[in-house]
């Protein structure tokens, strides 16, 4: 799980999995309920076994997720993290909140930065690992449950530059090859709301799509100063999200939700990016604390988003559609879509024409339940191939906001920048990809001078 800093204003370590508690996801689950739960599962036993590759929060939230779901018997078999103690609170946690279903002795607990090997090895045809690790380990990690032909749920992001994402990609081609089920954390594809109002919005709706705004500004994330004689290496693997290198930094592991949401209600992907971006403050790491993209599509429609992340700032997430006969909201805000239809671009009650339901299944939920009833019932299900293209299309707005150039897609996936040389082989011997100056402070991108693509 990435480690942010507690904001009065906004906390991001419970945005991906715990704004809300785990008696709503089971409630959500019972939504689920008249669901048809399949009779067997590839393994004798019927049980389908979880092996946990990143024990953070978001591991574990998606493990309890899978807990949730109607779809049969499932334990968790293995865990694995580079970091001892992770794999140790996690374990805690979720002995805490459903010991039936963990079976995981200290012989299936591996540290180290091979140990998701060893975890995923502990599996069986039709069980499941689930790849939570920092994202510059996951085409790697995908790559090798691929190889040992293991149904995945990997979170996003999905690959921190170009070549990890074309290794992502080729991974994807061979899982569908194989028949594998592939889960992605692309949750809000299975929002029934946001379902609802999108295909309105491809309906017509609100005519043709020509300007999409998608918001993620809240407080800040929070890298302290390299503390002296500290493991370098381990020491920003601690603090993820703040460098580039480990997660693509914010833009893209956060920010990856709304582009991709934005993308499907376009129904394409951008063909440019360009744009703007800074620091502040040197709490951001080695990534700049606020960017804005203004993506282009092939009919000249635009995309634009904005991610900041300060204290004391005007703060919104939300996601809005303008059309040639109206607008949309998409999403109002994380706990809750409300999306709606307006008649205008005027987004006040008097121009509303539609709008959502109050209540709809969780999506943490919904996204298990596919991903396991494919798995039982031999149903097509793999969301890999979409997680790398929306991964691409976010970095391409980091790649045109790092280096102040103009990005077409066709650079951006063919781009060789590579922030690590050699993942596979990484140990905390390994010198870091990025320094920190003499105040243990880091230096941000400079538009003009970097280079990505």
């Amino acid at each position: 799980m990435h480690t942010h800093r507690k904001s009065s204003q906004y906390r991001p370590t419970a945005s991906r999995r715990q704004f809300l508690t785990v008696g709503s996801r089971l409630a959500a689950a019972t939504a689920l309920a008249g669901a048809t739960i399949p009779a067997v599962h590839a393994a004798e036993d019927n049980t389908i076994r979880l092996a946990l590759v990143g024990c953070g929060g978001r591991g574990t939230g998606a493990v309890v997720d899978a807990w949730s779901t109607t779809a049969g018997p499932v334990k968790l078999y293995a865990m694995a993290d580079i970091f001892a103690n992770r794999v140790q609170s996690s374990l805690k946690n979720l002995l805490a909140r459903g010991q039936q279903h963990v079976d995981v002795p200290p012989q299936r607990q591996f540290v180290g930065f091979d140990a998701y090997r060893k975890a995923i090895d502990c599996l069986r045809p039709g069980d499941v690992v689930i790849l939570t690790t920092s994202s510059v380990f996951r085409p790697l990690h995908f790559e090798y449950a691929v190889a040992k032909g293991m149904n995945v749920f990997m979170e996003k992001s999905f690959a921190v530059d170009a070549p990890g994402t074309r290794r992502l990609l080729k991974a994807a081609e061979e899982s569908e090859k194989k028949n594998l089920k592939v889960g992605v954390g692309f949750m809000w594809r299975h929002s029934k709301a946001r379902q609802e109002v999108i295909k309105r919005i491809h309906d017509g709706a609100i005519g043709d799509v020509h300007t999409l705004r998608i918001y993620r500004v809240h407080g800040p994330v929070h890298c302290p100063r390299l503390p002296p004689g500290e493991n370098e290496l381990a020491f920003q693997l601690r603090h993820p999200v703040c460098f580039n290198w480990v997660t693509g930094g914010f833009f893209l592991d956060w920010h990856c939700h709304n582009v991709d949401i934005a993308c499907w209600v376009k129904n394409a992907w951008p063909v440019t990016a360009q744009g703007m971006g800074g620091r502040c403050y040197a709490e951001a790491g080695n990534l700049f604390d606020h960017y804005t993209v203004e993506y282009t599509f092939a009919d000249g429609a635009k995309l634009f988003a904005f991610s900041r992340h300060m204290n004391n700032c005007w703060n919104l997430y939300a996601d809005y559609a303008h059309g040639s006969k109206g607008s949309a909201v998409i999403m109002s805000s994380l706990g809750t879509a409300d999306p709606r239809l307006y008649r205008s671009q005027n987004m006040v009650d008097s121009e509303m024409t539609w709008r959502f339901g109050p209540n709809e299944p969780n999506p943490y939920v919904v996204e298990w339940q596919l991903l396991l009833d494919a798995i039982r019932q031999d149903k097509p299900h793999n969301e890999a191939r979409r997680a790398a293209e929306a991964n691409m299309a976010t970095i391409m707005g980091r790649m045109a906001t790092h280096s102040g150039q103009m990005i077409t897609w066709q650079q951006a996936w063919q781009s060789q920048f590579e922030y690590v040389k050699d993942i596979d082989n990484m140990t905390f011997d390994t010198p870091p990809p990025i320094r920190a100056a003499a105040d243990g402070t880091y230096n941000a991108p400079q538009p003009g001078i970097t280079v990505e693509h």
